[in-house]
Order: C-alpha cells, then sequence, then structure tokens
C-alpha cells in the first residue's frame, strides 16, 4: 500500500447548544450533526482549514487503515442496515476489505459508494473523555495526530 493517501478522522464531541452559525453550517457540510458521528475525508488543505475553524467541537487526525476498517466493518451501514458480507455486495464490492482498501488508497470516494452512508456513528469511548472543552493533550479537542486511532478503536 505505498500510494496510500493520508486520510483524516473527524469526530464530533461536543454538542449543538450555544454553537454559532458559522461553526454549525461548516459542521453540516462536514456531515457532522451530532455528537461521536465520525466522518474520514482526504487530508487536504481545504479540509485542514475547515478542521482549524471547528477545532472547538471536533478531534482530528490521520487514522490508519487498521482502524478504518475495523470501523467500517462494525460501524458502517448500507442503507440503514449494517456493512457485513452480504450488504457490501450491493457497494458493487467483494469484500468489506476490498471497499476499506480502495477507500483509503483513493480509487473511491466514502460518499460516492453506492448506498454506503458516509457518517458513522460511534459510541461515547470507554472510559470517557478526558475533557471536551480544553485541547489535546490535555483535553480531547482539536489535533490529536496518530492519537485518533486510540479513540476511535475505543468509540467502536
Amino acid at each position: 500500500m505505498s500510494d496510500v493517501k493520508k486520510m483524516l478522522a473527524v469526530v464530533r464531541i461536543r454538542g449543538n447548544i450555544g454553537v454559532r452559525r458559522e461553526f454549525k453550517d461548516a459542521l453540516k457540510i462536514l456531515r457532522l450533526r451530532d455528537m461521536n458521528n465520525c466522518v474520514v475525508v482526504p487530508d487536504n488543505p481545504s479540509n485542514r482549514g475547515m478542521m482549524k475553524k471547528v477545532r472547538n467541537y471536533v478531534t482530528f487526525g490521520e487514522i490508519n487503515f487498521e482502524s478504518f476498517l475495523a470501523m467500517l466493518g462494525k460501524r458502517g451501514r448500507v442503507k440503514g442496515k449494517r456493512l457485513d458480507g452480504n450488504t457490501v455486495k450491493e457497494t458493487g464490492y467483494d469484500s468489506v476489505e476490498q471497499l476499506a482498501k480502495e477507500i483509503f488508497e483513493g480509487k473511491a470516494k466514502l460518499k460516492k459508494v453506492d448506498s454506503l452512508e458516509p457518517v458513522f456513528r460511534l459510541t461515547p469511548p470507554s472510559g470517557g473523555f478526558k475533557s471536551t472543552r480544553t485541547h489535546y493533550p490535555k483535553g480531547d479537542l482539536g489535533y490529536r495526530g496518530d492519537a485518533i486511532n486510540d479513540l476511535i478503536k475505543r468509540m467502536i
């Protein structure tokens, strides 16, 4: 997997109360409407700029293939049904691993894969958050780099 492009996992960890309109709009563009929702976006300057804008409501970092595969296999949904060996066929792929590899290598876009929901609904992390008001490493907001993979594993 030498031609793998970097992907950012973005997890919303704060709610809607008291959020200014400009931040709500940015979160809507990212499809992060609810707490504990996660999206995976390409790492590019445009997306980095959006992360910088909403860093007080989300945490984000570079997701690795193993975490992405686990999240897709456990929390991926096709037309409201859980993604598994049978429902992955509806997307046009033979297995969840093949689908994850295509998306991770940039050959397919998550939101363009037929009938696959681009938002992952995760559970609150086991062990809880440190703080949803301060930034990483003292809290959980903002950029956390590779440590996002540990958080995602706790939230799957």
